[in-house]
């Protein structure tokens, strides 16, 4: 089997090692739902034997080395880094030559008990509300008069692993006029205040 080409080093340590560390005492010192602790068992056997496999053998030297299965869990960093890389590839295809904001709408600390129990609902109004925010205060002729071009994804969870549901909007710079015939610009350094978004996201 031939070397492989020279590219960037894997890392030293990986989510699956984590996992498979200290999976079992994380998964003890916390209530957690049964697709999450689905993730943390697919995580862990995820390109082991545990899966299955095949042998790789090269028909010149005859060098063989075992190939296993991925999880596929939607929730591991492997097994999505080619979804992830064509969703980036999807959504590079539709940015606009303009400049971009980056917007954070998160939901309230009193509804996040709510959220654990009825997760489908909650984030459904959470983007509903995020995107009639923007799209209320761009359509305002006192403000920009115009429809923004907005993408926006769900976190649910801080670094530290705490439930934090919140929605980050990548927005762009301006938006079209009603009339369709124009773009209008919004200013280089500020879409809207902080204040009035938050309290017209606080309202819906």
């Amino acid at each position: 089997m031939h070397p492989p080409t020279s590219g960037p080093a894997p890392p030293a340590l990986e989510l699956a090692d984590i996992v498979r560390a200290h999976g079992d005492a994380f998964a003890r010192s916390r209530v957690l739902r049964p697709e999450e602790r689905g993730a943390l068992r697919a995580i862990a056997k995820c390109r082991t034997p545990l899966l299955g496999g095949h042998l790789d053998v090269c028909t010149a030297c005859g060098d063989a080395r075992p190939s296993y299965n991925s999880c596929r869990n939607r929730h591991c960093p492997k097994c999505q880094a080619l979804a992830q890389a064509r969703w980036i590839a999807r959504r590079l295809e539709r940015v606009l030559p303009v400049h971009y904001f980056h917007v954070v709408f998160t939901l309230p600390a009193e509804l996040r008990a709510v959220a654990e129990r009825s997760r489908e609902a909650v984030f459904d109004l959470l983007f509903a509300s995020a995107a009639a925010t923007l799209l209320t205060l761009a359509r305002d002729p006192k403000r920009l008069g115009a429809d923004l071009g907005v993408t926006m994804v769900l976190h649910t969870w801080t670094r530290a692993l705490l439930f934090h549901p919140h929605v980050h909007a990548n927005v762009t710079g301006g938006g079209l006029a009603a009339d369709g015939t124009r773009w209008i610009h919004a200013r280089p350094h500020l879409l809207f205040p902080v204040r009035v978004m938050g309290a017209l996201f606080a309202a819906r």
